[in-house]
């Protein structure tokens, strides 16, 4: 088991190499750079040359170099001008083009936000869909059965983002209330914060919960047929126990998969209920980022992420072994 970790984790390695060299160079071909965007800022200034700006903007942001070596730099294997060694492998992720404040102050300041939209999210996903699921498996073909795979494909099919703009649009016209639009920090009042973020959590998790209720469904169906099942119903067991510790464990390492496949899509829903409910969390600080071409913070945004994402794929491949110990890693 050691030698997969250690390759594992070695993989890891070459993975976020690729993904930030891909993210470095598309984002500098999106249409409209920084500089033209500050240029804008300063059209109609009398006495300013054009040309002298630009090339002072460049320099002074260290553009005016190959972006080989602007990648190089924000990783820290190149010098920078003053010819120290700052970037990604010291722990520096850079500043700000616009506010020159530290991105991974920024960063920091902004995780537990996304992070408390993502947990109220993915608790409400499974309380929704673990029990349809099995509900659905052990009723099959039944009036409940119907229902619940109803629910999932409405689950799936409904977007999340339509149900967030009702849900902050048609109570204020009907009842003249809506979601509070300033962030409520959790240390100054604990109740305001989570019901602040209790709604568009509820809306992400329901988005969320339709494929995992199809998948709780499908491999809880596979598993009732096998032999050990029958076994244990044939002993006299309770239907709780034949459910809860002998089929639902055995069908939980697909499920599994599926929970930590929708970590990214769950980062993707948050940029749009952050938006929605005007929370000031990563998501919302990437799309200010990407509309300004505010490159260090949208590179170093997607390093942070692509570690998250690879890391919670590792630990779900990790769990197998607990839920099912007839696996063995090599």
């Amino acid at each position: 088991m050691r030698s997969y970790i250690i390759r594992r984790v070695t993989l890891m390695i070459p993975t976020l190499i690729l993904v930030t060299i891909l993210v470095f160079l598309m984002v500098r071909f999106v249409p409209g750079s920084i500089i033209d965007m500050m240029l804008s800022d300063h059209a109609g200034e009398s006495g300013t040359d054009t040309e002298i700006l630009r090339e002072t903007l460049k320099a002074n942001m260290g553009l005016d170099v190959p972006v080989y070596t602007q990648y190089g730099r924000w990783m820290g294997m190149l010098p920078q001008k003053d010819g120290g060694f700052h970037g990604v492998l010291q722990g520096d992720l850079g500043s700000s083009l616009w506010t020159n404040r530290d991105i991974v102050t920024e960063i920091v300041g902004r995780i537990p936000i996304s992070l408390e939209l993502g947990i109220i999210a993915l608790i409400t996903s499974m309380l929704i869909a673990f029990p349809i699921g099995i509900y659905s498996a052990i009723r099959q073909d039944t009036k409940g059965d119907y229902i619940g795979r109803s629910i999932a494909i409405m689950s799936i099919a409904v977007p999340g983002f339509w149900i967030g703009t009702l849900v902050f649009v048609l109570p204020s016209i009907w009842w003249g209330w809506s979601p509070s639009v300033e962030y409520i920090p959790i240390t100054k009042d604990f109740g305001s914060n989570f019901i602040q973020f209790l709604i568009p959590g509820i809306i992400m998790g329901m988005n969320m919960s339709g494929g995992t209720m199809r998948m709780t469904r499908t491999m809880m169906l596979e598993v009732l047929r096998q032999d050990y099942i029958r076994t244990a119903w044939s002993k006299g067991l309770k239907e709780r126990a034949v459910i809860l510790r002998h089929a639902l464990k055995n069908a939980m390492i697909p499920v599994i998969t599926v929970i930590g496949a929708q970590v990214p899509v769950l980062i993707g829903g948050a940029v749009i209920m952050e938006q929605i409910f005007v929370l000031p969390g990563i998501g919302r600080f990437m799309i200010d980022a990407i509309g300004q071409r505010d490159y260090p913070i949208i590179s170093g945004i997607n390093l942070m992420m692509a570690s998250i994402v690879l890391v919670l794929i590792f630990l779900v491949d990790m769990s197998y072994a607990w839920l099912d110990p007839r696996i063995r890693y090599r």
